[in-house]
This record gives C-alpha cells, structure tokens and sequence, in this order.
C-alpha cells in the first residue's frame, strides 16, 4: 500500500546513515518529507568510524531521488540551541511536523571496570539526554499539527541487561521509560509515542561486535545472552524502519506507550 504517510514531515536524528537514512528513505517511499539532522563529527572512544557530512548529503541525494523534499543539517542533539534551530527552521521549510524519529545514538563497549567518566557520560548526554531534546523540542510542532507519532530508538539492551555495555543499558533503558513518560503527558495531545527495540542490525555501529569476544572469553556464560532466537546474526536496516513507517502510519493510530521488539527474538533469551 503506498503513500501511507503522505503529506506528512518526519524528523529523524541521526539520518547520515544506517538505520536513520534507512528511516528517512523508507518514510520518504511512503510519501513524507524529511528533517535530517546529525552530528557528522568524531566522538571520543568510538569503536566504529563516526558519520560524515558525505553520508548526510548522501541521504539527502536519495530522499530527493524519491522526489521527496529534504531539509538536512550538521546538529548535535546535545547542543539545544542549535537543535531547536535545525527542527524550527525544517519546520518552516516544510510547513509542519507529524513525525519524529529520535534514532540518533552511540555505543561503546566495554567491561564495566574499564568505563571512563568520559564514556559514560557521552553516551547518557547523546543516547538519553539527546532522546529527551528531540521530544522536547519537536513537541510544540506536532501539537500544533493537531497530533503525530513519536518513535525512539531504544534496544534489546533497553530490556534487558546485556553485558559489556553498562552505560548503553543505562540510557537505552532510560529511553524506554521516556517513551511511555512522554506518551502519557502527550497523549491528551492525540501524539503517540512509542520504543522501537532492535537487536544488531547490519550498520556501521552493530558491524563492531568484534570487541566482544575478548570479554567473553572471560566470561563465557554471558554469551548466550547475545544471541537471538530465530537463526540470524543481525537484521538489515530496513526491518527497522518497516516498523518505524508502521509506528508513524495511522495504521497505529491507536499504539502508544508500546516497546516495539525487531529483535529476532533476543529478548525472550
């Protein structure tokens, strides 16, 4: 069924690749336009190669191939300023907002003794804090639409306590608690929000399993805790985002509060 978000305006945070590109693409398949925002620089202690301003405007070369409209800035969803001025300003571009996607995140894994303060307090600032920005801040425009679909990305590690990743747990748990906060407070809004909680997916962020199996050496009866339960390693991008369209569809126009599992079964483990 196409165009099952037609007409409508989708923030999505951390859109220059993996799954918030893939979100942008697949909402733009199905007739919405996009306000693509990401941080396109360094972060400290990452174990995988960080976002570039070539990937952002390489999402923005094929949301317009869609012939869909774009507005994409540099932003970090730390920075409030600057933020609000990246969703203000794609709003008055774009003429509203239905949809918001606060996909943005970062993951660095490490036994829970080897975690700097910097660590831990990066990924709370950009995981967490940055999720609560993105709600904050994008609120008053779906209220002034008269209502829309809120999806955040949390995790498998945002229900249960996956090993090696303490401060990803913390603020992926913290997201799913946000979630179902803010769609109490926003539901007398008509604004629906929902947890989307994958397991590995194929981007540059979930190809850095490569750092776990020194710690589960030490601790091999964790390692059953990683595993899925249907026979995959990862899924693609676009499983995600196939719930993310649902979530942001009027198909859902009753879900909220929901954490939405794409985990193969992993947190049934």
């Amino acid at each position: 069924m196409a165009g099952r978000v037609a007409g409508k305006v989708a923030l999505i945070t951390g859109a220059a690749r993996g799954q918030g590109r893939s979100h942008a693409l697949r909402l733009a398949e199905e007739g919405a336009d996009i306000i693509a925002v990401d941080l396109c620089a360094p972060v400290p202690n990452l174990q995988y190669p960080p976002a570039t301003e070539e990937d952002l405007a390489e999402t923005v070369r094929q949301v317009e191939a869609l012939d869909r409209r774009i507005v994409a800035s540099t932003t970090d969803v730390r920075d409030r300023d600057a933020f609000k001025a990246a969703i203000d300003e794609g709003v008055a571009t774009l003429g509203k907002l239905d949809i918001v996607v606060g996909n943005a995140g970062i993951c660095i894994i490490a036994a829970y003794d080897e975690v700097t303060p910097q660590i831990w307090d990066d990924t709370i600032a950009t995981n967490l804090t940055g999720v609560f920005n993105t709600v904050q801040l994008s609120a008053p425009h779906l209220i002034a639409a008269g209502g829309g679909s809120i999806i955040l990305t949390s995790s498998a590690a945002g229900l249960k306590g996956l090993p090696f990743l303490a401060p990803y747990v913390a603020s992926k748990w913290g997201v799913t608690g946000l979630g179902k906060a803010f769609a109490a407070e926003l539901a007398v809004h008509n604004i629906r929000v929902n947890t989307l909680h994958p397991t590995g997916v194929a981007t540059p962020m979930g190809e850095m399993g490569n750092a776990f199996p020194p710690l589960l050496e030490k601790n091999p009866n964790l390692g059953g805790m990683l595993a899925n339960m249907l026979p995959i390693q990862v899924t693609e991008p676009r499983d995600q985002s196939n719930a993310v369209l649902f979530l942001a569809s009027d198909e859902a126009r009753y879900i909220t509060a929901m954490a939405m599992t794409v985990d193969a079964g992993n947190t049934q483990y």
